[in-house]
């Protein structure tokens, strides 16, 4: 078991030290082929155009719909319809939709309140006049049978 555990130890430390050998004389360039470099300050060749998997950090723009403008006037980004410019970043359109959703939610949750406290004031008008849902609903029904059964007698 000791063996074992000496050999494993000795294995490690000998990949260790090639990989770092390895490391400082191989390097991998731009264009995915070795190059040796023997201790000297080698520039990479730069290739005229840039190749197609860098990244440019610059944001992406977005030209916005009509219906995307509003959005960014209603947000109060812009003043005006006029004053958006013709592309703008996704992150602007974002922050502005959430803006929106956010007075959305508003809205719907005070127009929920409004909507409680008007059943509550019909409620008490209800009890006022006696009316209940339960003598609504027999009154209802005593309708429904009359219905019926003057049907009956017709046919």
């Amino acid at each position: 078991m000791g063996s074992l555990r000496g050999l494993r130890q000795a294995a490690g430390s000998y990949f260790r030290l090639y990989e770092r050998g390895a490391s400082s004389s191989l390097r991998l360039s731009r264009n995915s082929d070795l190059k040796r470099i023997n201790g000297y300050c080698a520039k990479p060749q730069e290739s005229p155009k840039a190749p197609p998997y860098t990244y440019s950090h610059r944001v992406p723009l977005h030209k916005p719909t009509h219906w995307e403008r509003k959005i960014l006037v209603w947000s109060g980004r812009f003043k005006k319809e006029d004053e958006i410019p013709e592309t703008v970043s996704f992150e602007m359109l974002d922050a502005a939709k959430n803006k929106i959703r956010v007075k959305v939610s508003y809205a719907m949750i005070a127009l929920t309140v409004a909507g409680c406290i008007w059943m509550v004031i019909e409620g008490k008008k209800a009890v006022k006049r006696n009316e209940s849902l339960t003598k609504l609903n027999l009154e209802k029904k005593a309708r429904l049978r009359e219905a019926a059964a003057l049907k009956a007698k017709t046919e």
